[in-house]
């Protein structure tokens, strides 16, 4: 295999030989003129450090692949990765009413910029680096033999992003193996069925790091009036109804989300005309509900990432108090908030900080009865912090 060597800016080799996979462009000696997707072997002062793929278009200039001088980068490697993946979420998560799941999550299994979620059979695969591009093929071909029962693969438009957990994007979908996908591709989680648009849905189609919070708002949700926010398709709104709440009030900006979240109703047997659905814009129709005077006994916040850049990272801050703030002036006492974020830059004690602010301004005492990360298929490699993206809470008002 022949491979370019890149000398490291003095100093860098150790983070590297810690284990994180990122090197950004002003980190190395000199910045080369490769394709993408070239393999390079990062040095410092002439000896080997990491082994990973070029890519001239992101401020992350290489992801780190292996750092193991031996391993070849080619069709074995990936394939290996892919299997061992699939090993760990056969074992770490219940599937028994469960039949879509993340597969590869990235830097976390050791595929950085590869992002492959599964769904009742068909992959769908976004890739958020152009120095992946010659490597589709390969990825492709190793889902196939990992999977043999895949009815069909996906993929994405793939992204010159650096925030690989915090693009919305909604580029289209081409199948590159199987059988055509549908339109919707219905879907199994924790027993319940959700309608997930692959083809042109954010992300993937669906928001599967929530999946064992959506289950915990099933329990949560008995004999409770509801008030889901930024409710998407409707996902915690549907275990919410299962799980016996008094009446769901969706909200989402998305008039296409909120019909589909009506059909998700539907789909659970669940009868959507004794609940609200609502496309409008959340901060709006909380204001209404406190000028009614309409209180909810459980209020969730699920909403975009607030953080799509480091400069707007204390504006996210103050965007997460507000949100909150405005929230618990709707929540009855003995209530129960909700609360998430997906902003990889705002920090766990950054966003309860942000919480706490919140119920400091709205005269509320809130307990922290829950807390939860990213469930066993998005996993976080300790090397990475950057990959710890999800914080949801749940708080108590008392």
């Amino acid at each position: 295999m022949n491979v370019v060597k890149l000398e490291l800016a003095r100093g860098l080799g150790r983070h590297l030989r810690a284990g994180h996979p990122w090197v950004f462009r002003k980190a190395l000696d000199q910045v080369p003129r490769l394709p993408a997707g070239s393999v390079v072997d990062l040095t410092e002062n002439g000896k080997f450090v990491a082994r990973g793929y070029y890519d001239p278009h992101s401020a992350i200039a290489v992801r780190v692949l292996t750092r193991d001088p031996r391993e070849n980068i080619d069709a074995g490697f990936i394939t290996r990765r892919v299997r061992q993946a699939l090993a760990e979420r056969r074992s770490l998560i219940d599937l028994t009413d469960t039949d879509s799941f993340r597969l590869l999550h990235g830097e976390g299994d050791g595929l950085p910029g590869v992002v492959v979620d599964l769904y009742a059979g068909y992959a769908v695969l976004k890739l958020y680096s152009a120095g992946l591009t010659p490597y589709r093929h390969l990825i492709v071909e190793a889902l196939k033999g990992a999977l043999p029962e895949l009815k069909g693969i996906l993929g994405r438009d793939e992204l010159a992003r650096d925030d690989v957990e915090e693009d919305e994007g909604r580029g289209s979908g081409k199948m590159l193996y199987g059988t055509q996908a549908p339109d919707l591709i219905p879907i199994r989680e924790r027993g319940a069925t959700f309608l997930v648009d692959a083809w042109r849905g954010q992300k993937t189609g669906f928001f599967l790091d929530q999946r064992e919070n959506r289950f915990l708002i099933r329990r949560l949700a008995k004999d409770r009036d509801v008030l889901n926010c930024f409710s998407f398709s409707g996902g915690f709104s549907v275990n919410a109804a299962l799980g016996g709440a008094k009446s769901v009030f969706s909200v989402d900006l998305d008039p296409d989300a909120i019909a589909l979240a009506r059909e998700n109703f539907t789909r659970n047997g669940l009868p959507a005309e004794k609940h609200d659905f609502l496309a409008a814009d959340v901060f709006k129709i909380i204001q209404s509900f406190k000028d009614e005077g309409r209180t909810f006994d459980l209020i969730i916040l699920d909403p975009p990432a607030f953080a799509k850049s480091q400069r707007a990272v204390q504006a996210a801050i103050d965007g997460y108090a507000s949100l909150n703030r405005q929230a618990l002036g709707i929540l009855r006492p003995g209530g129960l908030l909700a609360t998430a974020s997906c902003s990889a830059r705002v920090s766990p004690d950054d966003f309860m900080g942000a919480v706490r602010e919140a119920g400091f301004k709205a005269g509320v005492d809130l307990a922290l009865v829950e807390e939860r990360y990213q469930p066993p298929d998005h996993p976080v490699r300790l090397q990475f912090p950057e990959g710890k993206y999800l914080k949801f809470y749940v708080l108590a008002s008392v």
